[in-house]
């Protein structure tokens, strides 16, 4: 069994380019890492528009790198994923958002796949990442949320309103009467 190619080296390009993954990293909330390989540049293209609407990136990485930035964090278990041509999605908006459109993107490029996620300290594999894609937006459940709180108080105010609105309509009615027999 070999073990896996480790991120260090004196040469200056490659330092640059593992503090530039470190770095996309650390300022990540989520990496979902994808299998690349087949597509074409213009598809990876499409992503890369695609997912900068989303508030987040894609980038092509070497996977010795990755595990490096990735244990730098703290994350764990995304060694086990890093194998094969890997591009790694990072970004601090809506997680469930950004799965929403590599999930949508991967319907319509069946040469890419997803190989797993790390969602702040939790490791997600294929299917979770989908499962994450069908949730509704932050937004959208905070107005759920919000509407839930608000539902007691709007059923107060009708409840406390129902008599002065029952006076209202006995004197409109009496009104309608003494209009009508004058």
């Amino acid at each position: 069994m070999t073990d896996k190619p480790k991120a260090s080296s004196n040469r200056p390009e490659k330092i640059s380019a593992i503090r530039e993954v470190t770095a996309l990293v650390e300022k990540s909330d989520y990496c979902f890492v994808l299998n690349y390989g087949g597509l074409t540049v213009s598809a990876f293209s499409s992503l890369r528009q695609a997912l900068r609407k989303a508030s987040s990136s894609v980038k092509v990485v070497k996977n010795a790198y990755l595990s490096r930035a990735a244990a730098e964090k703290g994350w764990t278990g995304l060694d086990a994923v890093l194998t094969g041509p890997t591009a790694m999605v990072t970004g601090d908006g809506d997680a469930a958002e950004v799965a929403k459109v590599i999930v949508e993107f991967l319907k319509k490029n069946e040469k890419a796949s997803v190989k797993g996620a790390q969602l702040e300290s939790s490791m997600l594999d294929a299917e979770q990442v989908k499962a994450l894609s069908e949730l509704p937006s932050k937004d959208a459940m905070r107005g759920s949320l919000l509407g839930t709180m608000l539902a007691p108080a709007t059923s107060m105010v009708r409840v406390l309103a129902a008599p002065l609105t029952s006076v209202l309509y006995v004197l409109k009615a009496k009104e309608e009467k003494d209009g009508s027999a004058a």
